[in-house]
């Protein structure tokens, strides 16, 4: 039994260190708005969150970071709120992979998240499309059936790193990395 126990926290490990302090991988794609963009380049100088996607299943695992992440980190606060809400300055970038096979899907799918995604979340979701071996090792992608989420320093390092659903636990962890820088 404590041999089982050992194994998953084992797993656990190796995901989350494996990232650690590397720099993100150079990516490049374009918004649900049309506009190119390439991480880390275009989000150095500023924290930036990213979340990466490769399956349906993923993708809506993904979803439930959209609304937590919005309300924390892009919504605009309130000018007229009685006492202002401050909020860190980061960079949001909701990362939908097609590779292999699905490459071909890329175009069809871009327009149906275009309907089916938040007009305001739009140009914080990438769509890439390209080869995925320059990602597994680096990022630790082992599962594709769930959603990675990585927080780059502004130099654009790992600094954090996590997978599944978006949970209480998580969000604060990443709330208090970007309000601690």
């Amino acid at each position: 039994m404590k041999k089982l126990f050992f194994l998953p926290i084992l797993f656990i490990s190796t995901f989350t260190f494996a990232q650690m302090g590397e720099q993100f991988p150079d990516m490049e794609g374009n918004s649900l708005t049309d506009e190119l963009i390439s991480i880390p380049d275009a989000t150095k100088g500023k924290y930036t969150l990213v979340g990466v996607a490769f399956s349906k299943k993923a993708e809506d695992d993904l979803k439930s970071w959209f609304q937590p992440i919005y309300e924390a980190y892009v919504m605009e606060a309130d000018p007229n709120a009685l006492i202002p809400e401050m909020k860190p300055d980061v960079n949001v970038v909701f990362i939908p992979m097609f590779t292999g096979l699905k490459r071909g899907a890329s175009k069809a799918a871009t327009k149906k998240m275009q309907e089916g995604i938040d007009e305001k979340l739009h140009p914080n979701v990438m769509v890439y499309s390209g080869s995925m071996s320059d990602y597994d090792d680096i990022l630790g992608l082992e599962d594709k059936e769930l959603p990675y989420f990585f927080v780059l320093d502004k130099a654009g390092k790992i600094i954090y790193a996590t997978d599944g659903k978006a949970s209480n636990k998580k969000l604060n962890d990443i709330d208090e990395l970007v309000n601690e820088f």
